[in-house]
């Protein structure tokens, strides 16, 4: 027993003791300490194992009981996984009930809309062993997106996502704010300026087509705005970010649309430490469409590097921006190359291809959606660009005067934010809001749930109602903070004015030109896919004017 065990190691460890081990151990044959020794690794393995799929979450979960939160059971190993996975999709298959088109939480986020109604604003449930605090309450959205004392970084998710997207949106610390640094300059408002015409360029191109089309059928045609709506932002990614043909753009867009589902499946199976390495198929495809996506951008910058060091001209577009920017800095910190390199400049360009295509595709749909189901606003927004515009190109300056356009686009992004919920991680012991958590912790900030709030935005908060942004975002609601379509903090996101410059040109010469209404056969399904995209497409009739 115990007690013979430490009187052994009593007389062994007394004068005598030592050389009594070294005969024990020279008697022993190889085999008989190497059998020892894997004993004792299994042992520890096993309760290192133990610890973390049971005694570790089931410790966390009454610590964070004790303290006065609510949530799931915590169960064995996969969470709340399976659940949350039957949960969409039994969702997916029921679209959203017209009577309430915007009572969309419950379809896109059952479990965490769930446990939130039940358990209030800070609650838990559990992604694999991981406890994931979800928070709806605004003050600590901010305090944790303010992150004032560095207590806050990316979770798992966010890393497995820096390998496929890449760039600002999914680094930290000292490196996050050098990208930020150099990149700030590329895309301040003066600069943005010289890729109106590119803008143009490709809105043009759409309407274009839909001219010709209208003009074959009388005046009216129906097609998916939400395919129109991604090629458009494809096409304008692809001129004002790269200046390149858009055959070379539309192989990355392809490859970066299909790399964002795939990274949704993987994201599944996140918890399981070492899966992203393990050779499945998806795992393959997505490090084939990465090598792929890197060669062709490696492709593109060395030969726009090549060309502005031979002296030759740089482009009005985002990457030549960035290079220039990145020069500068090196220049200032005495041509050490300490900026960003070749790998980083690939990291960020492709976020800009991810994000620049993504988010204002989905703006642009779901402001067609909305301004179909409210054709009064339709209206108004169109009464706006034609007295600014007349029929005319829309330039600069009008562009920055359209209040009611302005007005629109704000409450589609309160309502249909791009992105619905922020992942964070405790990297180690901290208070939040009153609650100690230990380090490893999933923080989700529920952005939609807090856009939807009737304490925040009034008894209409489940609405479409632009004109409670008539005086601004600050005064559109109770808590002048509550409003995070572009997230906020130091990490809000840098390409925010590209966006919603990009979507101005688009609505504004599509309301110059047509009419439009939901197609009959339009089914209201919002789901997501890193962004939140239209299940069944947007089959929409335009008329023209």
């Amino acid at each position: 027993g115990p007690h013979s065990l430490s009187s052994a190691w009593h007389s062994l460890s007394g004068s005598g003791g030592m050389a009594e081990a070294m005969a024990i151990l020279r008697d022993a044959s190889p085999w008989s300490l190497l059998a020892g020794a894997a004993a004792m690794a299994a042992l520890w393995l096993a309760a290192q194992m133990i610890e973390w799929v049971w005694w570790g979450p089931r410790r966390i979960e009454r610590a964070l009981r004790a303290q006065g939160l609510g949530g799931t059971e915590y169960r064995f190993l996969r969470g709340d996984i399976k659940e949350e996975q039957r949960l969409v999709r039994a969702a997916l298959l029921r679209p959203v009930p017209m009577d309430r088109p915007h009572d969309i939480v419950p379809r896109i986020s059952p479990l965490l809309h769930r446990v939130t109604e039940e358990h209030g604003k800070v609650s838990f449930t559990w992604f694999g062993p991981y406890p994931r605090i979800t928070i709806s309450d605004p003050e600590l959205v901010r305090q944790v997106l303010a992150n004032k004392f560095g207590h806050f970084d990316k979770t798992k998710l966010a890393r497995l996502a820096r390998v496929f997207i890449g760039g600002l949106a999914v680094i930290d610390g000292e490196e996050w704010a050098k990208h930020r640094r150099i990149m700030n300059p590329a895309f301040h408002a003066e600069k943005l300026k010289r890729m109106l015409p590119a803008f143009s360029a490709s809105c043009s191109e759409l309407i274009g087509r839909w001219e010709t089309s209208a003009s074959v059928s009388v005046g009216e045609i129906e097609l998916d705005v939400w395919s129109e709506f991604q090629n458009l932002s494809g096409d304008v990614i692809s001129r004002a970010a790269f200046g390149v043909s858009n055959q070379e753009g539309e192989r990355i867009f392809l490859l970066q649309a299909e790399q964002a589902e795939r990274l949704v499946q993987s994201f599944r199976t996140n918890y399981i430490p070492g899966f992203s390495l393990l050779p499945t198929e998806n795992n393959r495809k997505m490090k084939a469409i990465n090598k792929e996506v890197t060669a062709i951008l490696r492709g593109i910058i060395e030969k726009r590097q090549t060309h502005m060091k031979n002296g030759g001209a740089n482009n009005d577009d985002l990457l030549g921006l960035l290079l220039e920017s990145n020069m500068d800095y090196n220049d200032a910190n005495g041509k050490t190359n300490k900026g960003m390199s070749v790998e980083d400049i690939i990291g960020e360009c492709k976020l800009f291809y991810f994000a620049g295509m993504e988010t204002t595709a989905v703006l642009l749909t779901w402001t067609v959606v909305l301004l179909s189901m409210h054709p009064e606003w339709q209206d108004r927004a169109r009464e706006e660009v034609l007295q600014t515009f007349g029929k005319n190109k829309p330039d600069l300056n009008g562009l920055s005067r359209l209040k009611v356009v302005m007005m629109v686009f704000n409450e589609v992004l309160r309502l249909y934010p791009p992105v619905m919920l922020i992942n964070r991680r405790t990297y180690k012991k901290i208070e939040l809001g009153g609650v100690t958590y230990p380090p490893n912790v999933m923080l989700a900030l529920q952005l939609m749930f807090i856009h939807r709030d009737p304490g925040i935005w009034g008894d209409d908060s489940g609405e479409f109602n632009p004109g409670r942004f008539a005086e601004g975002v600050s005064k559109a609601s109770r808590d002048p903070g509550a409003f995070f379509a572009f997230s906020s903090g130091p990490r809000n996101c840098i390409g925010q004015n590209f966006a919603l410059l990009e979507a101005k040109v688009a609505i504004s010469m599509i309301l110059q030109r047509f009419s439009f209404e939901l197609s009959p056969t339009y089914v209201h399904a919002p789901y997501t896919v890193l962004t939140l995209h239209p299940q069944h497409g947007v089959p929409v009739r335009l008329h023209r004017l």
